[in-house]
């Protein structure tokens, strides 16, 4: 495909997080023990996420301008829709959004689309990679479970996405901040009190970003 189409890249939920909150056992090279995989979402707002994520491709990929002049990545984490990419005007960027924001369910969007031409292959496979070195470094953290926060790369700019404690919270943008090739980090988690660990839809941190 030519560079100036369109990919959306969507970033899908893997499918074992359908058990909800029921704990799966999983083992790893990196981990001294077995790790508690525990997603904090119900799994009917997993199927929600994984919906609002197709649904969101099928309306972008319908619109032509969109689909020829930009690149946009869509990932839904709790019925809150994260748009990264790039789009070459404002009037596009502002269309997507309003696309995926007429998606049923969706609560919130943020729109963190920029105004450029389509990044390279190369850059996005950067952005792979950058995003696995994250995850990396979150698994090796002590008491910290790196399956509750959604990690997302656009071109050196890392998105963390989850519903976590604010101690958590920390945790991971400290860990993606001082991780060797990320250029900044913006947190846009929802937070969950220590106590109950139930989300708390009445605070969303949308940080612009942590240097």
């Amino acid at each position: 495909m030519k560079a100036r189409n369109i990919l959306f890249a969507l970033c899908l939920t893997p499918l074992w997080l359908t058990t909800g909150c029921a704990p799966l056992v999983v083992g790893g090279a990196a981990a001294t023990g077995a790790a508690v995989v525990h997603d904090r979402r119900s799994a009917g707002t997993v199927l929600d996420d994984q919906t609002i994520e197709f649904q969101a491709l099928g309306g972008l990929h319908a619109d032509k301008e969109l689909y020829k002049q930009a690149h946009i990545n869509v990932t839904s984490y709790n019925r809150v829709a994260l748009l990264t990419g790039e789009a070459p005007t404002e009037e596009l960027k502002n269309r997507a959004a309003e696309i995926v924001r007429g998606i049923e369910k969706v609560r919130r969007v943020h729109n963190e689309i920029t105004l450029a031409a389509p990044s390279s292959f190369t850059s996005r496979s950067a952005d792979t990679l950058l995003t696995g070195r994250v995850k990396t470094a979150m698994v090796g953290i002590k008491g910290f479970d790196p399956t509750r926060v959604k990690v997302v790369t656009e071109n050196g700019v890392v998105y963390l996405l989850g519903l976590v404690t604010r101690a958590e919270a920390e945790t991971a943008t400290e860990a993606a901040r001082t991780t060797s090739g990320v250029q900044r980090v913006v947190r846009i988690f929802e937070y969950v009190e220590e106590e109950k660990a139930q989300p708390d839809e009445s605070v969303l941190d949308a940080a612009p970003g942590i240097q």
